[in-house]
């Protein structure tokens, strides 16, 4: 299995969303998911350590196929699956065992339903990656997604929005969008005892802060 020197990479230092330091905590947590929930610990640490690999470390696309960078990474779960079965085959994993490890890093994003977490490996990576994106951390890398993103931290949202997810014309996916559109439900979607047991906490302390938020940049306070 790649080590975590080795992982350490393939991962960007600096990027405050999905850098290096998101994938070790993934990785702790589904290390101690693995063990509460008698999963493959194995299986999981090497998913969460090639989860999201960065789009600037993979290979350079086949210029005869027609691959740019952007369509290559296309949404990263599949780039990094693919990635992350070149890696283990070089370490001579077997078919079956590169075939789970894949599965879990193509089944672990949120906003991509075709691939469901189907084995506990899988379902523990999903919640590992999810409870990353709740809490005090979950709230830095939404507010840090903001601003990187030139997007701002607070916009009242749309009635639009807040009935279907989607933007109007010209309206801005803020933090707080953001934390309607997913956070604010990655408590009811995980899949593990144990994952879900760490969740209210993190949820509780998230739903506290954006409903303050809301409050005083809407002059309630």
């Amino acid at each position: 299995m790649p080590s975590i020197e080795e992982a350490r990479a393939w991962y960007s230092e600096t990027d405050p969303i999905h850098g290096f330091d998101h994938v070790l905590r993934v990785y702790a947590l589904a290390e101690y998911l693995a063990r509460s929930e008698d999963g493959d610990v194995e299986i999981v640490r090497a998913a969460a350590l090639l989860h999201d690999i960065d789009s600037h470390k993979l290979p350079e696309p086949d210029t005869d196929s027609g691959q740019t960078q952007n369509n290559k990474r296309l949404e990263h779960h599949l780039a990094s699956a693919e990635f992350a079965a070149r890696v283990l085959e070089d370490e001579g994993w077997s078919h079956d065992r590169i075939a789970a490890v894949t599965h879990c890093i193509r089944a672990h994003r949120f906003r991509d339903e075709r691939e469901h977490p189907e084995t506990l490996e899988a379902q523990i990576l999903y919640d590992a990656d999810k409870l990353d994106a709740i809490g005090a951390i979950g709230v830095a890398r939404a507010i840090a997604y903001s601003v990187k993103s030139g997007s701002p931290i607070y916009t009242q949202p749309s009635g639009q929005f807040e009935k279907t997810g989607r933007t109007e014309p010209g309206e801005a996916h803020s933090a707080y969008h953001e934390y309607l559109f997913k956070l604010c439900k990655i408590k009811e979607r995980l899949f593990t005892p144990s994952g879900r047991a760490i969740a209210k906490e993190r949820h509780r302390f998230m739903r506290e802060y954006f409903e303050q938020l809301s409050a005083e940049l809407n002059g309630e306070l």
